[in-house]
């Protein structure tokens, strides 16, 4: 693998980690939001990352054996969450229905605290890996002189 793969799978997953964080700070911001613009309370929102090639086809063509399967990483999608909905009674807030109840958004905290700690992991571990590469590519340089 050269310096430019290294670095690609890197930037790959710094790309994709930085979403996830985005999307969770959008759930953690929106934990109480009962009204939005297109109406009703917000939604949790979730990420799915899939694998995704690294190069063009003519570089893919041209490396070796060992190096065709190293992929990166992207977002392939920000699905809306499913869960229903947590009724609260509170009879006198401005959204409530006809029988005094709010719908709230079903965001457990703890569960999105924990996911952001293993996103900033994620995010942590490939600053780490891309600050690698560039560290030998430098000691590489320095051999030549």
């Amino acid at each position: 693998m050269d310096f430019i793969t290294a670095l690609d799978m890197g930037a790959s997953a710094l790309s994709a980690e930085r979403t996830h964080i985005n999307i969770i700070s959008m759930n953690l911001a929106n934990v109480k939001t009962t009204r939005t613009a297109n109406g009703g309370p917000y939604r949790r929102r979730s990420v799915i990352m899939e694998s995704t090639p690294l190069d063009a086809d003519f570089k893919t063509q041209m490396r070796g054996e060992l190096d065709k399967e190293l992929r990166g990483v992207r977002v392939q999608a920000v699905p809306v969450d499913q869960r229903p909905l947590k009724l609260v009674y509170e009879p006198g807030h401005p959204d409530a229905n006809e029988d005094g109840y709010v719908a709230y958004p079903d965001i457990n905290v703890m569960e999105e605290m924990a996911a952001l700690m293993t996103a900033q992991r994620g995010y942590e571990a490939n600053v780490a890996t891309v600050d690698a590469v560039k560290q030998m590519y430098g000691k590489a340089l320095e051999i030549n002189r």
